[in-house]
């Protein structure tokens, strides 16, 4: 060995750094603490990506959900728009023959007992 060093790839070789620009041998025990912190932030980063995917997964299914329902709701809404027009047509045919809205008493001011009875055929 020339001036002095240790022999490539034994334990005085590999060294770490410490505050203040000084290093030390790093040890097996500092190898497998570094072994163990790699493996617990591997398993944690699997946990979170499963997490994450979960989380996607989730939003999907409440996305295919809420577009079942508004499917539903629009088909509601074109249900009841076409009773709307129905019931429209249907009044404004009522109105030409009603009773009611024909009687020349329904239009008169005053208070009565019962406007109704005065307009119905006897």
């Amino acid at each position: 060995m020339s001036q002095g060093l240790p022999a490539a790839g034994s334990v005085l070789h590999r060294s770490i750094s410490v505050p203040g620009n000084q290093t030390r041998p790093q040890s097996p025990e500092d190898d497998d603490r570094k072994v163990r912190r790699r493996e617990k932030n591997r398993v944690a980063a699997q946990r979170s990506r499963k997490k994450q995917t979960q989380k996607a997964d989730k939003l999907h299914e409440e996305y295919e959900s809420l577009e079942q329902e508004n499917t539903v709701l629009r088909r509601e809404i074109g249900k009841l728009t076409e009773e709307l027009k129905h019931l429209s047509e249907a009044l404004k045919e009522h109105e030409k023959v009603c009773p009611l809205l024909l009687c020349p008493l329904n239009f008169v001011p005053l208070p009565r007992p019962d406007p109704v009875a005065g307009c119905l055929p006897r």
